[in-house]
């Protein structure tokens, strides 16, 4: 299952960075979901809000990514985190075939 996790560093980690200025974040990162089992799949900093980070990583279930995200909160290392479940194609064609199948079944407000 794909996700894709933004967040912007805390003032304790940006403070951390600037002292460490060649440290890898994307090499933490990866440690961190290979040890849930995942694929980290990129690593991107954001200018946007203050610096920060989105990743776009692969893990078998979704407790493994729910887990990292509190990992990141609790360390104080990010904030603003949001988690987002990544569908590819082949399951956006499967809820589309799902949906069609459903639709009989479901009534629209007013009806």
């Amino acid at each position: 299952m794909h996700f894709c996790l933004t967040g912007q560093y805390t003032p304790r980690a940006v403070k951390n960075l600037l002292e460490n200025p060649t440290q890898n974040r994307a090499e933490a990162a990866k440690k961190l979901v290979e040890a849930a089992g995942g694929k980290l799949v990129s690593f991107y900093g954001m200018p946007v809000k203050g610096p920060g980070v989105l990743t776009i990583f692969d893990v078998p279930e979704p407790g493994s990514a729910a887990a990292i995200a509190g990992l990141v909160v609790a360390a104080d290392t990010l904030q603003n985190v949001k988690l987002m479940r990544l569908l590819t194609q082949e399951e956006v064609v499967e809820v589309r075939q799902k949906a069609n199948k459903l639709k009989a079944a479901y009534s629209p407000p007013g009806n």
